[in-house]
């Protein structure tokens, strides 16, 4: 490359899709070599493999910071503005994006290329039209011409993530942003592919050919899709119009707006642009909008410059010629960067001072301060690690050790961990790569260089696997494409299991009627697969309800509240305040059959049901049967219908005055029916017994259970609870017929109100304490009394406590009055 060459000058500016990258790539080849710097690798590489197309790979040269294949005879080199050779003369120089002359961070690179790199026959500057005024200044030889867009870019409004086109790019501004569009994508509209700057070309490429096969239809980049990137991309979103730029949280310039918005369309395709967000700070301004659709950008009157050729006399002159302010008024002083605050932190350590002695040694230092922090750790990480490489290249042969290498190497070869873990193994792999391109920093860069490719291009290979489990729902994607649109003519195969699945791929599940689709299935398509299964079932549902109608009763079961048929819920009884007689209502899954099916299904449950409990729980039929027999009498009905709510088993004192008013045939009625009216529950006796008690459970939609056969169960003990027939009295809660026979045995003792002693041998046989006598004995109506020394207690007949009598309303007020009225 020569410098300050008198060839020729053209500078060619306008917005993007105007053909400026592709008239470059033509003039490089017309010419019998030359070199195009670009902004990004992933741009480098992506010309490189578009020139070896055209001249052959001995021809072509890739230099980048961390890849370098230059062929003996190589006489086109596509390479990153920072790595361009300067040390090469050839035909013609390009540098693409020259705009990046005013970043803050790469600017300086950019403005230097500019101003020096020259092509001995023809040199050329890519950018936008934003350069014009200054480029008069800094360059005045060079010939402005203008190239306008080739397809018209327009704002299309604020969409939401669901209802963006297809072949649109979501543009956000952090890896963490970038993850979540995608994350959100995936689950809404099946995936997408992600582009980053940090990605390896490898990985890159493999996302981008993803989104190009149509695979996906959406992809989510950083902002590095505006340099250049050529994607098949109708529609750009903005996720957000604010980035973090390294020192604060910003607003897009117009600029960059332009810059990315205009990814959208191709060549003659018209493209459009919009935010995910329709107000707030996430919305476009109509200012910003006329300005992008205009391709109106604010122009520069200044880029940022650094000394290119600095001088290595001394640590001091270093950083001084580095910290020189232009003369120029087109020109600012850059910004400090990264190396250079390296620089400047280890000129403050003795042992670097010792070390650098000459020109050379200081050209050495400066070289290692150059190696970009990839992992982004931070100056002081970062300039520890420069610190230890240029310990070793200031020491020995000056070589790294190849232990210390291949050590890393070893610790960054794995494969495992999720998308962070490996973009960071990646990025922690550039720095090697970096380190394996310098010749003079290994003792056999060339191995070390493969090496590094190889782990690359591994750990690259990787992250797009991790990056396609995570963000596509490839099986539905691919499967939906294969079959087309009409997911009607899904092809249904139903497994041996319920699996259902088409072309081998498992869409779901059916069980009984419901069909549920893999949890992993993406949201927009489970209505589709939903619909398709519904169809391709039709027949297999059919076949099923035909079935449950003509099933034996042993086929169904009930669990609390719900009936199911072959493992699967196929209707809920719904409470009327009768158990007997609940509501049948019929699961929605049976939704999918016709309405006579559905009709003759619901009826055979409701007879299976009807049946069961009269086989189950007879008793509790009779006492329902008998609170609707008109003969009973009022007081019958009304205590056998109190009983049914209760599910056959009822504290005496709940039934109040009824049970007191009942006439002797109206008792023997309700004995017939299977009832005791006990001194103090009303019961069931069959109620109790364990297959009936299980049923009585089912029906209740009680969870839980006493123990099978336990006639006294501990205090707290499961199922010790009246509701499951058992009497707490203290510690102890007795089954409610024992606590009835120890009352009966009492009363049949006793004579009148003569103190006595009950027969200790019953209570003794069913394992009563003597507190829980005690209590019982004192709810039965008994009071104790003292009994002679080493006699057992005795109890004495005082009757059970009288219901509390309501209390009279007051005579004296206007509803009182009232009623006397209404009793007129």
């Amino acid at each position: 490359m020569s410098l300050f060459s008198n060839s020729p000058v053209t500078a060619v500016l306008g917005p993007t899709n105007t053909g400026k990258t592709h008239l470059a790539i033509e003039r490089l080849c017309g010419h019998s070599s030359g070199m195009i710097g670009f902004p990004l690798r992933l741009l480098a590489r992506e010309v490189y493999d578009r020139v070896v197309a055209i001249k052959g790979p001995k021809e072509v040269a890739l230099v980048t910071g961390e890849e370098r294949i230059v062929p003996p005879g190589a006489r086109w080199f596509l390479c990153t503005v920072e790595s361009m050779p300067t040390d090469r003369e050839l035909g013609f120089v390009a540098i693409d994006e020259a705009q990046l002359g005013a970043d803050p961070e790469r600017g300086h690179v950019f403005t230097d290329r500019i101003l020096r790199a020259r092509g001995r026959d023809e040199t050329m500057i890519l950018g936008s039209d934003s350069l014009r005024p200054v480029l008069r200044k800094l360059v005045p030889e060079a010939e402005i011409i203008t190239r306008p867009r080739f397809s018209t870019l327009s704002y299309a409004g604020a969409k939401k993530l669901s209802r963006l086109p297809k072949r649109s790019a979501i543009v956000a501004f952090s890896a963490e942003e970038v993850y979540a569009v995608a994350e959100a994508l995936r689950r809404l509209r099946g995936g997408a592919a992600v582009v980053m700057g940090a990605l390896s070309p490898r990985t890159r490429n493999a996302q981008v050919a993803m989104f190009q096969a149509g695979e996906v239809d959406y992809l989510v980049a950083t902002d590095a899709i505006g340099m250049g990137l050529n994607l098949d991309v109708s529609h750009v979103a903005f996720a957000s119009l604010n980035k973090f730029d390294g020192k604060r949280q910003r607003r897009l310039t117009v600029a960059e707006m332009a810059q990315i918005a205009g990814r959208a369309g191709r060549h003659q395709r018209d493209g459009t642009f919009g935010a995910l967000s329709e107000e707030g700070p996430g919305a476009f301004t109509p200012e910003e909008i006329a300005a992008v659709e205009g391709h109106s950008v604010p122009r520069l009157e200044y880029l940022y410059w650094r000394e290119g050729e600095p001088d290595f006399a001394s640590i001091e002159a270093l950083i001084a010629s580095l910290e020189r302010k232009p003369d120029s008024p087109g020109l600012r002083a850059a910004p400090e960067a990264v190396d250079l605050a390296v620089l400047k932190r280890l000129a403050g350590e003795d042992w670097v001072r010792e070390r650098v002695r000459s020109p050379r040694a200081v050209a050495r230092l400066w070289a290692a301060c150059g190696l970009p922090d990839f992992r982004k750790l931070g100056s002081d990480p970062h300039a520890r690690f420069v610190a230890r490489v240029f310990r070793h290249l200031s020491e020995g042969t000056g070589h790294i050790p190849h232990v210390w290498f291949a050590d890393e190497l070893a610790r960054l070869d794995r494969v495992d961990g999720d998308v962070e873990t490996i973009a960071g193994r990646i990025a922690a792999a550039r720095s090697w790569a970096y380190i394996a391109q310098r010749s003079d920093w290994l003792a056999e860069p060339a191995h070390w260089a493969d090496r590094t490719r190889a782990l690359e291009e591994k750990l690259s290979d990787a992250l797009h696997a991790s990056l396609t489990q995570r963000f596509v729902d490839k099986r539905t994607t691919v499967l939906l494409r294969q079959i087309g649109a009409d997911a009607s003519n899904l092809p249904v195969v139903i497994g041996p299991e319920g699996e259902v699945s088409v072309e081998e791929h498992v869409l779901g599940h059916l069980r009984g009627f419901h069909f549920a689709v893999d949890a992993d299935a993406r949201v927009a398509d489970k209505r589709m697969l939903l619909a398709a299964a519904e169809k391709g079932l039709a027949r297999e549902l059919r076949q099923r309800g035909e079935a449950l109608i003509a099933a034996e009763d042993d086929a169904f079961s009930l669990a609390e509240g719900a009936v199911t048929w072959r493992g699967a819920v196929v209707a809920r009884l719904d409470p009327t305040g009768n158990p007997v007689r609940p509501r049948v209502r019929t699961d929605r899954s049976l939704d999918v059959l016709d309405v006579k099916t559905r009709a003759a299904v619901q009826a055979r449950i409701e007879r299976w049901f009807a049946e069961r409990i009269a086989a189950d729980l007879p008793a509790l039929t009779a006492l329902d049967a008998l609170s609707k027999e008109a003969s009973a009498g009022a007081r019958v009905r009304a205590l056998a219908g109190a009983l049914v709510e209760a599910g056959g088993l009822l504290p005496r004192r709940a039934a109040g005055a009824l049970v007191e008013k009942l006439e002797p045939d109206e008792r023997k009625t309700l004995r017939k029916a299977g009832l005791v009216i006990g001194t103090l529950d009303l019961f069931a006796p069959a109620l109790l017994k364990p297959r009936a008690a299980a049923a009585r459970r089912g029906l209740l939609g009680l969870t839980e259970a006493p123990a099978e056969g336990a006639t006294v169960l501990p205090r707290g003990a499961p199922g010790a609870a009246l509701e499951h027939g058992f009497r707490p009295l203290g510690q102890q809660a007795v089954r409610v017929d024992l606590a009835e026979r120890i009352a009966q045995a009492a009363h049949d003792q006793r004579k009148g109100r003569m103190p006595f002693s009950p027969d200790p041998a019953l209570a003794t046989s069913m394992g009563l304490t003597a507190d829980t006598i005690a209590r019982l004995m004192a709810q039965l109506g008994f009071q104790s009394v003292r009994a002679p020394k080493g006699e057992p207690p005795r109890w004495v007949w005082k009757g059970l406590t009288p219901l509390a009598k309501p209390r009279a309303a007051p005579r004296d007020n206007a509803f009182a009055k009232l009623a006397e009225l209404v009793d007129e």
